[in-house]
């Protein structure tokens, strides 16, 4: 029996699962990962340290299942993130990662050259990767002298497994260098952040062969020679080959560190002006529209660690959906993109009052990533994109109150696949699958449904008079900033 495998490299772990012909997870295992922040709105990483994971991760699946049956391998891994090698390969400085908000400068002069947004189909937020490239060449100009590759913190993965430097089309479309609709490097682009295509990687599909497996690799883990490497995907893109969004309709809500809401299109349909994101899909001739919030489940976390208890205890104690209360919450911890592309703002606790307990306050985050969800929802179908079928994703969807309060935000039901891992690594798998057997996008059907999560329609107008309040409320923030 054949067997696949998908690494994802997550933010705050990589993990790693083991599927089989059947699509079945077999093993599974992760690494943590730490986050430097030496600045405010700086986020850094050492790619060492994922190589390690990854060896980690890689002894661990051997552990549990013999991988001597392994056929391919995809990657899944964080966006945007600048990993500048030198001539030898060798790492320049620490991974600047995509919650990196310090290249809002920079962005902004690239946003304002019209090339960009009429080539990527895109705004240069902050997040993305050529604006840090810029910002490198104005404050560690001898660093960016050295540049000899830059590569996404995935394929910098992929360099040190099949010895190549290679990038897909759904990571590579959020670099700010891509000519999105024709899925190339732009040259125009590179040469405006003085760069060219000899500092990219070539670009294959996400469910193309990228390489093989180095062999000495391939021992050390007991896999045979000659392991297909796919493509593989954005983690977004990814988890959507995951849970099978890949057709026009079809849309996830992802509830992780950030927010994500996903929704596939098979044609290119741009709209820049509203910060909502278009890439291409993981998938030839496939292209997607994503609204992107900042912090999510980060806001969760970031409030429990505060008063000093779980997430999962303060939204597990919530009980059933209640209306919005006047207090509001404005998870903006480190900027926000979908739909203010502003890297200044900050969050706030508003119209606080005596009455605020720990219960009411926790209500209070988990409404405020509702009402940006809903501001990504507004902005998503006001391209045109309709989304007739929503897929809850991600740690937060643990939390029935915060799903239903979604769904009751966005006026549809979410669907809740069964037990099991449907994200990044699982996407990733797949499309090491299609890259081993030149299978399809008919492989990546959607996973079994646990339940669906309706809408509390005798709130929808509470949560509407909220989010509009909240809107309201980021203009007064914004004015402050």
């Amino acid at each position: 029996m054949s067997l696949y495998i998908g690494l994802d490299l997550g933010t705050s772990s990589l993990k790693g699962i083991v599927m089989d012909e059947s699509q079945a997870i077999i093993a599974e295992a992760s690494s943590a990962l730490t986050v430097q922040r030496l600045h405010d709105s700086w986020s850094e990483q050492d790619p060492a340290s994922w190589l390690t994971a990854a060896d980690a991760v890689m002894t661990a699946l051997a552990s549990q299942v013999s991988l001597d049956g392994v056929a391919g391998i995809g990657l899944s891994g964080h966006m945007h993130g600048a990993t500048l090698l030198g001539a030898d390969d060798a790492v320049l400085r620490p991974c600047i990662l995509w919650n990196d908000t310090r290249s809002a400068k920079q962005a902004a002069a690239l946003d304002a050259d019209p090339q960009f947004r009429a080539l990527t189909g895109n705004i240069v937020f902050p997040g993305f990767t050529a604006p840090k490239l810029v910002w490198v060449q104005e404050n560690e100009p001898e660093t960016f002298a050295k540049v000899a590759k830059v590569l996404l913190p995935k394929d910098y993965l992929r360099l040190w497994l099949a010895g190549d430097h290679v990038a897909e089309m759904s990571d590579a479309a959020g670099t700010s260098w891509l000519d999105t609709g024709a899925r190339d490097w732009s040259d125009d682009l590179l040469a405006a952040t003085q760069l060219s295509r000899d500092h990219m990687p070539r670009l294959v599909e996400g469910s193309e062969v990228s390489g093989t497996l180095r062999d000495e690799l391939a021992a050390k883990w007991g896999l045979p020679k000659g392991i297909v490497i796919a493509g593989g995907g954005g983690d977004n893109a990814a988890s959507a080959v995951g849970v099978g969004v890949v057709k026009p309709g079809e849309a996830f809500v992802s509830l992780g560190t950030s927010g994500v809401l996903f929704a596939s299109s098979a044609a290119y349909q741009p709209e820049a002006a509203s910060a909502v994101h278009t890439f291409c899909h993981a998938l030839p001739e496939t292209w997607h529209q994503m609204g992107v919030i900042l912090a999510a489940a980060d806001a969760m976390n970031w409030f429990a660690g505060t008063v000093g208890q779980k997430s999962d205890a303060l939204t597990g104690a919530l009980g059933d959906l209640q209306a919005p209360g006047r207090t509001l919450f404005l998870p903006y911890l480190g900027g926000e993109r979908t739909p203010h592309n502003n890297a200044a703002i900050r969050g706030a606790f508003l119209h606080l009052d005596h009455s605020n307990d720990t219960a009411a306050l926790t209500r209070a985050v988990l409404e405020g990533v509702t009402h940006a969800f809903r501001d990504s929802f507004d902005a998503l179908c006001g391209t045109g994109t309709q989304i007739t079928r929503l897929i809850g994703v991600g740690g937060g969807t643990k939390s029935d109150y915060w799903v239903k309060a979604i769904a009751t935000s966005l006026g549809m039901p979410i669907d809740l696949p069964v037990s099991g891992d449907f994200g990044g690594a699982f996407g990733a798998a797949r499309l090491g699958m299609m890259a081993a057997t030149g299978a399809g996008a008919e492989i990546a059907t959607a996973p079994p449904i646990a339940r669906s999560i309706d809408p509390d329609v005798a709130l929808t107008p509470a949560f509407a008079e909220a989010h509009a309040r909240y809107r309201e409320s980021y203009t007064a923030l914004k004015s402050l900033t």
